[in-house]
């Protein structure tokens, strides 16, 4: 068995950031003309007004500030809400494997590999832009990699569960080299007319390179102390698109189609789990809690990653701790983990111990524990 460590890490962000007020802004413009245009029903009590939203709202609700979309005109268009993404001709490089191959460049760089070291490609996120060929397929030509690659999909903590997958062949002696890649648009499954959520999500493609720690020549590596895994069946967070729609036409166009979540719920079922499961995973370890000197969470919602820091280490986390990127990101769903690992580790040294944790729809839970080599 060999050794199995992150070498590298990759970041693309997209090239439009949307604050908080160009945001609300439109959304508000959508509620004037929706209520305007059904003045008559409202009046009559046949149909609710729609409330606007606020800056005050979401940065209470979420502690997100703004977001980064790979199209903000469609989104901020009161008519349309959605992001303006042209399909591309079948030879062309489809978008989403863009976005991965942007930031497994980064991640190779970093480890100061090339493509004819990897064997392996895994491209794991929420939401794949077709069903095949797989889209990791599409990556791994597009970088020149040998050997094989697949699609992977357990929601928001797909990367976390990816490396597991990676590590797991990595330490087999399968494959040298192994990327995974989370190329989130988010945008695109995202309801912008639902005041609850039209704030959640941005776009953003994370990446990361595991490979034998004999092999590695990074300047910083992260030694993979373990990979925990789990799932528990929940309609709580809830995506129903998919190609068995056009079999019934009522339900297409409906907003089941788009990301859909009970709010209240996830939170008061997410936090202990997700808790528990990082304690438990460190107990296994023989990690004590506070002997780890970063926690990289999922970023979904500030209150919830405080709560499980709470849980998980009996007080409050700093944000040295506990870094918190998604007051600039957003909720990138399994890319979120990723990039704050990748923008907080470099002041870490040789021994300290971090967890990359991810959680959300499935349920699904996935902990990575490192230490710095």
């Amino acid at each position: 068995m060999h050794q199995a460590v992150i070498s590298g890490t990759g970041l693309f962000t997209p090239p439009h950031a949307v604050s908080n007020e160009m945001l609300v802004e439109a959304f508000n413009l959508y509620v004037a003309r929706y209520n305007r245009d059904h003045a008559a029903e409202i009046a009559a009590g046949e149909r609710e007004p729609l409330a606007e939203s606020s800056c005050e709202f979401i940065v209470k609700a979420s502690g997100i500030r703004q977001r980064f979309l790979m199209d903000k005109e469609g989104v901020l268009d009161p008519e349309r809400m959605r992001p303006n993404l042209p399909e591309r001709n079948n030879d062309q490089l489809s978008l989403q494997a863009e976005m991965a191959v942007a930031a497994a460049r980064q991640a190779l760089e970093n480890a100061d590999r090339s493509p004819t070291d990897v064997d392996m490609v895994i491209v794991a996120c929420s939401n794949m832009q077709r069903a095949y060929p797989a889209m990791a397929i599409e990556v791994q030509q597009a970088l020149g990699i040998a050997g094989f690659a697949f699609d992977m999909n357990v929601a928001c903590s797909s990367a976390t569960f990816g490396i597991q997958a990676a590590a797991n062949a990595v330490q087999s002696g399968a494959v040298r080299a192994a990327l995974v890649v989370s190329p989130e648009i988010c945008s695109a499954h995202l309801n912008f007319r639902d005041r609850d959520s039209h704030f959640i999500f941005g776009d953003a493609a994370s990446a990361v390179l595991i490979e034998r720690a004999d092999q590695a020549r990074s300047p910083q590596v992260f030694e993979v102390l373990g990979t925990r895994l789990a799932t528990v069946f929940s309609n709580a967070i809830r995506n129903n698109f998919g190609f068995l729609n056009i079999c019934d036409e009522k339900g297409i166009g409906q907003a089941d189609k788009l990301f859909v979540q009970q709010g209240r719920k996830v939170f008061k079922e997410v936090c202990p789990m997700v808790g528990e499961h990082i304690v438990g995973h460190l107990t296994q370890l023989g990690i004590a809690p506070d002997a780890v000197r970063r926690f990289w969470l999922h970023q979904a919602n500030l209150s919830m990653n405080q709560l499980i820091s709470r849980r998980v280490l009996g007080r409050d986390a700093t944000e040295i701790e506990a870094p918190v990127i998604l007051d600039r990101y957003a909720n990138t769903s399994s890319a979120g983990s990723i990039i704050a690992f990748h923008l907080h580790r470099k002041d870490l040294v040789a021994g300290d111990i971090g967890v990359i944790s991810s959680f959300g729809a499935g349920y699904s839970v996935g902990s990575v524990v490192l230490r710095v080599r």
